[in-house]
């Protein structure tokens, strides 16, 4: 690390003032006092600390020890959720307090930076689920592995398997930078601009474990890729490879996106920045945030909204006089995609040999199938597989002789090298099963739609072109991107249409909301929201075979989905 890089990591002086009424709670402004219960207790002990208490008493005494401060809060800098309590419908999610809709289990997030994993990792993770997590594994579209069940007396010996092979779980949650986004194909993709791994890896380095980077106003998602499909419009910073006329192969830098219930998307700084230099440029933009980032309600402290309060010049400003100490070159932006790459199939690399892209349903998947795609890689030759942001599982370096072998057995374990427009396309959260923000059920009703799409659309596959993408979630915090698909659905609870009355009130049923045309890549938008339509869940296969066969009848030649919806009559996509 560079002397300046150092100098950044170990952060920069923060003067306590009085605060003033309209304060938002930035250190840089009003000094530190804490203005809200979250705040409170980060400022009372890093969530990173609570790894001790954990080991050597909660671990030891049980659920019934663990302080509810670090339960609710600080485990979740070691990427530990209170797990949903069964038989707990969605009306209630809103209604009861939080100690009565948890149950004494955990969700733990494994951090996969990048999306490398070799076989012996995986092989770990998957020893861990069968044997902790009651065979439970969700590749989510941050390219973690997801696993449930996890009880507290257990997590000791799960960090000592994963970090004997290198993994962690430590800040995959929690008000911290989170894992950082890569490309599937890093290094061996023939038209990517440049690898992006080397500056990912210094920058993971630099930032785990890192108590200058511990407390941020909320969560940091970071994204580094030489290719365009990690999202990067949608992240807190994201680094993406452009060809500068005059200094080559560099990164354009990316700030202020994120969606939940105020959707934003990234803007370009404008500046260019060489691979050596990610990590010294990060630590600025992330000091910037932890800095200057509200922090006074908790609805309003992601980056996005500081981004849209000061726009890209003054933040660019701030950057470079305040945290740099110099100015950064300018910079052309990326060549966009028309749509994001989802890896699936079979393709080649720039050294002969080829990887191999399957889709699990809707990223639902177990320890038990995670162990036969390690057995599987390896027999093929491989020893390297990689997680990507569409919920799909790829393995690098197989030569052409174990092409078809390696398929025929992702088959037999159920994933698909070749599935259907719609198990490719459809991506789900984790929904009411485990999550305590859940509404509705989302990873099984996924599931069943794609099965019923797949039988009845399945003479259209052909002349669909463009998958169209389905994306679910179980409640407004958008983890499953439903503003930038074509299809997006929001779960809610939506009142019977009988009119059913229970209980002396009207009754409801599980329900999506819809967002419609959204997108990432060429034309990234947030999809169209039709007021006041709303789908039962029982009703979303005759409600998505009526929009695309609407489509299918109406489009122009080559018209994609999202374009189509933009003009579309109202009534076609209802």
């Amino acid at each position: 690390m560079s002397r300046k890089s150092r100098r950044l990591a170990r952060g920069r002086p923060r003067r306590t003032v009085t605060r003033t009424r309209r304060d938002e709670g930035q250190w840089a402004v009003g000094g530190q006092v804490p203005l809200n219960d979250a705040e409170q207790i980060k400022a009372d002990d890093d969530g990173l600390n609570v790894r001790a208490q954990i080991e050597e008493i909660y671990s030891e005494q049980g659920w019934a020890s663990i302080e509810k401060t670090d339960l609710r809060n600080r485990f979740r800098w070691w990427g530990l959720y209170t797990q949903r309590r069964p038989g707990i419908d969605g009306g209630k999610t809103a209604t009861l307090d939080i100690a009565d809709l948890e149950d004494e289990y955990f969700m733990l997030r494994v951090r996969v930076d990048g999306g490398r994993l070799s076989t012996e990792q995986l092989r770990t993770i998957a020893d861990v689920s069968t044997e902790f997590a009651r065979d439970t594994a969700d590749i989510s579209d941050r390219q973690n592995i997801q696993l449930h069940w996890i009880r507290v007396e257990d997590l000791p010996e799960i960090w000592r398997r994963l970090e004997g092979v290198g993994l962690t779980t430590g800040e995959s949650a929690g008000d911290t930078p989170r894992v950082i986004l890569g490309s599937p194909l890093a290094g061996i993709a023939a038209d990517e601009v440049l690898d992006g791994t080397p500056a990912s890896t210094a920058l993971r380095d630099l930032l785990l474990a890192n108590p200058e980077y511990s407390n941020l106003p909320r969560k940091f998602t970071t994204a580094v890729s030489g290719l365009h499909e990690v999202a990067h419009e949608i992240q807190d910073v994201a680094f993406i490879g452009v060809d500068h006329p005059e200094h080559g192969p560099g990164f354009d830098v990316w700030v202020g996106g994120g969606l939940s219930t105020n959707p934003m998307l990234a803007v370009r700084l404008g500046a260019w920045v060489p691979s050596e230099d990610v990590p010294e440029v990060w630590a600025g933009i992330v000091s910037v945030f932890r800095d200057h980032g509200y922090r006074r309600v908790r609805t309003r402290a992601r980056l996005k909204f500081l981004v849209a309060d000061w726009g890209a010049q003054r933040f660019r400003d701030v950057l470079e006089t305040e945290y740099l100490g110099r100015t950064l070159a300018d910079g052309p932006g990326p060549t966009r995609m028309a749509r994001p790459r989802d890896h699936v199939g079979v393709q080649p690399q720039k050294n002969g040999l080829n990887a191999i892209g399957a889709a699990p349903t809707a990223g639902r998947s177990s320890g038990t199938q995670l162990r036969a795609v390690a057995d599987a890689a390896e027999a093929a030759g491989s020893h390297r597989v990689r997680p990507t942001p569409m919920q799909k599982l790829v393995v690098l370096d197989v030569d052409d002789d174990h092409v078809a072998p390696l398929t025929g057995e992702f088959d037999r374990i159920g994933l698909a090298v070749e599935p259907s427009p719609w198990r490719r396309s459809t991506m789900a959260c984790t929904g009411i099963e485990y999550c305590n923000y859940g509404l509705v059920e989302t990873k099984h009703r996924a599931a069943q739609l794609i099965t019923e799409l797949e039988q009845s659309l399945a003479g259209i596959a052909g002349g669909l072109g463009t998958p169209i993408s389905i994306h679910l979630n179980g409640c407004p915090n958008s983890c499953a991107r439903i503003q930038v698909a074509d299809i997006g659905l929001k779960g809610m609870r939506v009142a019977a249409p009988n009119g059913e009355i229970v209980d002396g009130f009207q009754a409801h049923l599980d329900g999506f909301q819809v967002h419609l045309g959204g997108s990432l890549g060429f034309d990234a938008g947030m999809g169209r929201k039709l007021r006041g339509h709303k789908v039962l869940s029982s009703d979303l296969h005759d409600y998505v075979t009526r929009v695309v066969t609407h489509y299918l009848r109406e489009r122009l030649s080559d018209e994609t989905f999202a374009t189509w919806v933009g003009s579309a009559d109202e009534q076609k996509l209802r």
